[in-house]
């Protein structure tokens, strides 16, 4: 019998449960958040359903705006209202300015070593301020003008290859996407790779490492929330990852080698830039820093700046009147005598009133990319432990019947009676504090910039009498389910694009 005993209690289930103990008894008491009932072991992870953003939506209805679930080993602090997220991301922007560990950033984010990846901390601050000044500066973007002004006008000729005289049936989403990438690309290294004149194999092999890294980054790996299923590469995922993240590798640094080598036939791109910094500071601007920020200006710029002109041109099908209204709005300030400019956009007031609205409507990231508490803190009189993964529902928030009048409705006027003159917090789609997104001047133009092109050169129409379905897919962002389809038929402007005018 004793030494019966003596084997169970050397057994690591029995020891991992004295130690649980142990913990509990001797940790000072805490006033943790509320919390749903939780399995062993899984904890909440049971509850986890897609879309993601929904469920836990639900579960902060139950639990209040302030939650704490525990994901597997793992404390994860649900926010769901602006109150809570403006003191976590204020008030403790230092304590949750680490990201969590998750294998996906090992292998495909340069070991924690990109901007979206890094632990806060020197290596990360000289990151942004190289993107903010490098990358993302008025000077910067406006230099590359020119080619979000080209793809835009790519963009109408193929829409015109049927639409010339009547209305013709156009796929939208994938348009959209190309037309991201490539102005990202372009930018980046001064080449195409979507379109029907890009089926080199160069492109093909970038296309297929974009579709797998998407695939990659929406799939939850249980491993990251239960350490021990790493043993077995749950799904084979982590297997993927390192694959991927080779092949990944291998592309971007072929880009850098050609440019180095000078056969590039492009000159002055963002890959130029990088690679001169390096010649003056070989030590900080290896080759892997300037690749992890190509992989960050893709990954983080290219999906969301799409899925955001597919959501607003949905939005203004399902409402023709408002789509009639930003029409108007732009014949009156830029006419039919030229296509729309970067430079006209501040005399659209009512066309960024729309994106405003789609954006909180249909926030690309609906989770703001997740956070990590570097010590104990508090938020809403709640103590919050050191370790905690930090989620923010910026998708809840923007629906709060508290602070936006009629909540679900689409109505870009609500930005014309300040309902939003504050909306540092009520409004996020961006994320908000040290490490908001960097990108947003880019998002803005390209947004901006299309959705003006597209509404001034063209009349559009729902396919049918239904309203477009908006039925929300899964995933890291918010794509829609079904792939934007619509009608379209040419107005006089665009014998500008086709005559060579511009």
């Amino acid at each position: 019998m004793d030494q019966t005993f003596l084997i169970f209690s050397l057994s690591p289930p029995f020891l991992l449960l004295v130690l649980i103990i142990l913990k509990h008894t001797r940790s000072p008491k805490l006033n943790l958040p509320p919390s749903p009932p939780a399995l062993p072991i899984l904890g909440h992870l049971h509850l986890i359903k897609q879309p993601l953003h929904r469920t836990l939506n639900s579960i902060s209805q139950k639990t209040g705006p302030v939650t704490l679930l525990r994901f597997g080993t793992r404390p994860v602090l649900l926010v769901s209202s602006a109150s809570a997220a403006e003191e976590c991301l204020a008030k403790n922007d230092v304590v949750f300015a680490n990201r969590p560990n998750l294998i996906i950033g090992e292998h495909l984010g340069y070991n924690f070593t990109t901007l979206v990846g890094a632990s806060y901390g020197d290596h990360w601050r000289n990151l942004r301020r190289l993107s903010s000044l490098e990358i993302f500066s008025t000077t910067r973007l406006n230099k590359f003008a020119h080619i979000r002004r080209n793809e835009n006008q790519l963009l109408i000729k193929s829409l015109l290859t049927n639409a010339r005289e009547r209305f013709a049936r156009v796929e939208l989403k994938s348009k959209f996407s190309g037309l991201s990438f490539n102005v990202i690309m372009r930018m980046i290294c001064g080449r195409r790779y979507y379109g029907e004149a890009e089926d080199t194999e160069e492109a093909k092999t970038f296309r297929e490492i974009m579709k797998e890294m998407v695939r990659l980054a929406d799939a939850s790996n249980p491993a990251d929330f239960l350490p021990i299923l790493r043993w077995f590469d749950y799904g084979n995922l982590e297997k993927r990852m390192k694959k991927l993240g080779s092949k990944n590798d291998a592309f971007l640094q072929g880009l850098i080698d050609e440019h180095k080598s000078g056969k590039s036939e492009t000159k002055y791109t963002m890959v130029d830039h990088l690679l001169n910094l390096q010649k003056s500071e070989p030590e900080y601007y290896t080759d892997m820093i300037i690749k992890g920020l190509i992989l960050v200006l893709l990954t983080a710029g290219s999906d969301t700046t799409a899925l955001t002109i597919e959501w607003a041109m949905t939005l203004l099908l399902n409402h023709p009147e408002t789509l009639k209204k930003v029409r108007v709005e732009i014949d009156a300030q830029v006419g039919q005598d030229g296509l729309v400019d970067e430079l006209d956009l501040s005399k659209l007031p009512y066309l960024q009133n729309v994106i405003l609205e789609t954006l909180r409507l249909c926030p690309p990231v609906p989770l703001l990319l997740a956070h990590y508490s570097s010590k104990e803190c508090e938020v809403s009189g709640f103590d919050i432990p050191s370790g905690t993964i930090l989620l923010v529902n910026a998708w809840t928030i923007h629906r709060d019947p508290d602070l936006w009048e009629d909540p679900t409705s689409f109505r870009p006027e609500r930005f014309e009676n300040g309902e939003a003159d504050t909306y540092n917090y009520k409004l996020i789609p961006f994320g908000a504090g040290r490490r908001s997104c960097p990108g947003l001047g880019l998002a803005q133009r390209v947004v901006g910039l299309t959705l003006g092109t597209l509404i001034q050169c063209f009349e559009w129409k729902r396919i049918g009498e239904e309203k477009i379905d908006m039925t929300e897919g899964s995933g890291l962002t918010m794509p829609k389910v079904e792939p934007l389809e619509a009608m379209c038929r040419a107005r006089p402007v665009t014998k500008l694009v086709t005559a060579g005018a511009l």
